[in-house]
Formats: C-alpha cells, structure tokens, sequence
C-alpha cells in the first residue's frame, strides 16, 4: 500500500463536506438552522457554499424548526421552567410563532411542573414534602425554582402550599 493510499485511507472525519458535517450533527439530535450555521461556519471554504448546504437539506425537512421545538419540550420542560425553555428555544433563532405555540401549551402545565420539580429536590421522602418553614430554608427554596425558570408567582404557589394538587 502506497504512502498516498494510506493517507486518504487514515483520512480523518474532518474531511467531510458541510453538508456531511450537517448530517452527522442531525443524527446525534435535532439542531436549528441558526445553530448549525454558527457550528458549520469555521469549516466553509467558500462563500455560500454553507447556505447552499443548509438550503438543501431544510427543503428535504431534515432541518424542521418544528422538530427542534418538540424536541426541546420533550427534554427540557420536565425539569425547567417557561422561562429557561423560552431562552434555550430563542437561543436556537427559532420563529416566534413555532415557540409561542410551544410556550403557550407548556403554560397550562406549569405549576404542576414546578411542584414535581421541588418534590424531586425537596420532598422528605415518603411522597411528604418538606415544607420550609425557616425564612433561609425558604429563600434557598425559592432561588432554586427560580434558577430552573419558573415564574414568581409559581414559585410563590409552590412554596406556599407545596402538597396542593393543581386543580
């Protein structure tokens, strides 16, 4: 085997074109058209050729801002707030309308989010949370929800009255 052959052989994967670059990137999750042109950009060697690309594979729907949207949801809103999951979806450059459409439904299922979330870090085991009762304990019980995206009047419900079902 010559030199030459072991070398496009031993090619490492940073040989692929940006549309393969894409590719492999979508395999591994949902990505937003936005995040894969900042991820892609260093390796275009020629000017539209990323946009080109991305054209591409967005008119055969495998970049789907829809699916970058559900995806997000399905991760991430179990364990965060409106807030957070606002932030990482307007992070993505989604359109407002996909995200509003998302924030809208996720709205309804907030406190009983927020509630599971607290239960998870503060429950005393046996399905009894531990409700705080020292104004420290309470803050830092409040600081954590808010730091997960929850709104202040949720948390305010939560540590109110932590063991109330959501009626």
């Amino acid at each position: 085997m010559s030199s030459e052959s072991r070398a496009r052989n031993a090619r490492p994967a940073t040989g692929l074109s940006l549309k393969g670059r894409a590719l492999r990137l979508l395999a591994q999750r949902e990505h937003s058209r936005l995040e894969l042109e900042r991820k892609l950009a260093p390796h275009e060697e020629v000017p539209g050729s990323l946009a080109q690309a991305l054209d591409d594979l967005q008119a055969k729907d495998f970049i789907n801002e829809q699916r970058v949207v559900d995806s997000v949801v399905h991760r991430r809103a179990p364990r965060l707030g409106l807030g957070r999951v606002r932030q990482e979806l307007e992070r993505k450059g989604l359109g407002r309308e996909v995200v509003g459409a998302a924030l809208h439904a996720l709205a309804t299922t907030e406190l009983a989010r927020a509630r599971e979330v607290w239960r998870k870090k503060f429950g005393a085991g046996d399905d009894a949370p531990a409700r705080a009762t020292e104004p420290a304990e309470r803050a830092r019980q409040m600081r954590f929800l808010a730091s997960r995206g929850f709104s202040g009047e949720v948390v305010r419900q939560v540590i109110n009255a932590p063991d109330d079902d959501p009626a």
